[in-house]
């Protein structure tokens, strides 16, 4: 049947995102979206933490307010784009690793206008390259024994990223363990508790097949940790910027004291394209060439993994509509630079609706509408504390690593570069990374293992690329003085 086709309105709207050939259901759908938007909407609180207050070389800096209502704006209209188009339960919002980038190496050579204006730039190749296919066949290019490694690796990495979030893993200040479990190796924290009391029933509730167990489990644990809070008034992990180890990680779980807030879109449209003649072309080249990159590949790594998981790809990771979900996620770039929201791209924490048994567009429209009632509930947002949504990460996270069965470890120059490519990913916290990696060690291991014809020739020059990725600090060094 046709997209769209049918006779009634609700068969029209079952066949438009497919959602009776996917084997879902509307109210999976629906419960799916609020609970990848449970997972997420701590963006809208944490991008302006990132961006907000930190001085450009010109001294000027971005309004925290501002920035929290421009994240929720075009995150909300990506992914609800993204739904539409793509037809895939997937939320778009800024990515963490470009804005850390902007706000850590890049304002500090150019204006937060002009490096943003970097971001459109980087947003409008990767919509060429989208909309020529050449993202696509690259896409293709990636044997299936890599596409398993990306998927089991972001498994890996969200898994770690929840168990950061929640105090379970930390820094242990030394050079050697670099982590360690808890604080001083013990779990002393109210908050890394109940992290813990929000994985044990999570765990339960999936084991036991309950449908909503994700939701469930995070609402029913943000309930708890709002009880806990009462109780110990443990507040923040940082106040009045001092640590504070026992708080609770970014959100505190209170009740708010206001729960309507009215967005300030004052940052939408406020980039330039004066980022060359301040630094020069070849450090606005090189830029660029990072952000491009980074966003080029952590959206290929998340989709691979994100659609292996939802059962939406076939046996070599290709999944419908591939183009119209890179070209949708090559325009969220374009429109977080717009917005001076950050480069906006997929989100691996989408894996928790899709753990939920989202598996149409529909999970999308209904997260983005979600990031749209977020600009002015903002309050709302802050109730989730990270140490629940890390429950669910991790939760997720299991689903994902579970298909390292199909790996075949009996062929050593397969084995060495999908264990790099997983490894890589949550040990350098970057998925671009571990594909880049994984690329590396596959076309070298492969062609002196006597292997070179089955290796795309696109592979090889994406390894080259990403040769020239990882030495980008010397290359800059060597020709920008």
């Amino acid at each position: 049947m046709k997209r769209g086709s049918g006779g009634t309105f609700r068969e029209r709207f079952d066949s438009f995102f497919e959602i009776t050939f996917r084997g879902s259901t509307v109210s999976r759908e629906v419960r799916g979206g609020l609970v990848t938007f449970m997972t997420m909407a701590y963006i809208v609180i944490l991008n302006p933490l990132i961006l907000g207050g930190v001085a450009d070389v010109a001294g000027g800096s971005l309004d925290g307010v501002k920035v929290a209502a421009v994240t929720g704006l075009t995150a909300g209209v990506m992914t609800i784009l993204f739904g539409l188009v793509a037809n895939l339960p997937f939320g778009i919002a800024a990515g963490l690793g470009i804005n850390s980038f902007l706000a850590v190496s890049v304002v500090g050579q150019v204006t937060w206008a002009e490096a943003m204006g970097l971001v459109v730039i980087n947003g409008v190749i990767i919509v060429i390259l989208s909309a020529t296919k050449l993202r696509e066949l690259i896409f293709k290019a990636v044997p299936a024994q890599l596409k398993i490694a990306i998927t089991v690796g972001i498994g890996l990495f969200i898994a770690f990223i929840g168990l950061v979030d929640a105090g379970f893993v930390r820094s242990s200040g030394a050079a050697s363990p670099p982590v360690q479990l808890g604080d001083g190796g013990s779990i002393t924290t109210i908050p890394t508790l109940t992290f813990i009391l929000g994985l044990l029933i999570m765990g339960v509730l999936m084991a036991r097949k309950v449908k909503g167990a994700l939701l469930i489990g995070i609402l029913g644990t943000t309930v708890i940790a709002i009880i806990l809070e009462a109780i110990f008034k443990l507040g923040p992990s940082f106040a009045d910027g001092k640590p504070n180890p026992a708080g609770w990680n970014l959100n505190v779980p209170r009740l708010p004291d206001a729960i309507v807030s009215v967005p300030d879109f004052g940052l939408v449209g406020a980039f330039n394209f004066d980022a060359f003649a301040r630094i020069g072309w070849l450090a606005g080249i090189m830029l660029v060439f990072t952000l491009v990159f980074t966003n080029f590949f952590d959206a290929v790594g998340t989709l691979t993994g994100l659609t292996k998981e939802a059962g939406l790809a076939d046996k070599e990771g290709n999944f419908p509509r591939l183009k119209s979900a890179l070209v949708v996620e090559g325009i969220g770039a374009v429109a977080g630079g717009a917005t001076s929201s950050s480069s906006n791209t997929i989100y691996i924490d989408s894996a928790a609706g899709v753990g939920e048994g989202a598996r149409t567009g529909l999970a999308s429209v209904v997260t983005g509408i979600l990031f749209l009632c977020a600009m002015f509930l903002t309050p709302l947002t802050q109730v989730v504390p990270l140490e629940v949504a890390g429950a669910a990460l991790v939760v997720v996270g299991v689903l994902m690593v579970s298909q390292i069965k199909d790996v075949n470890w009996s062929e050593f120059s397969i084995g060495l570069p999908v264990f790099l490519t997983i490894v890589v990913m949550p040990l350098t916290y970057s998925i671009a990374n571990g594909i880049g990696v994984g690329f590396i060690s596959w076309v070298v291991v492969r062609t002196l293992a006597g292997k070179a014809k089955g290796i795309s020739p696109l592979l090889w020059i994406v390894a080259a690329g990403f040769l020239v990725y990882f030495a980008r600090g010397p290359i800059e060094l060597l020709f920008g003085g």
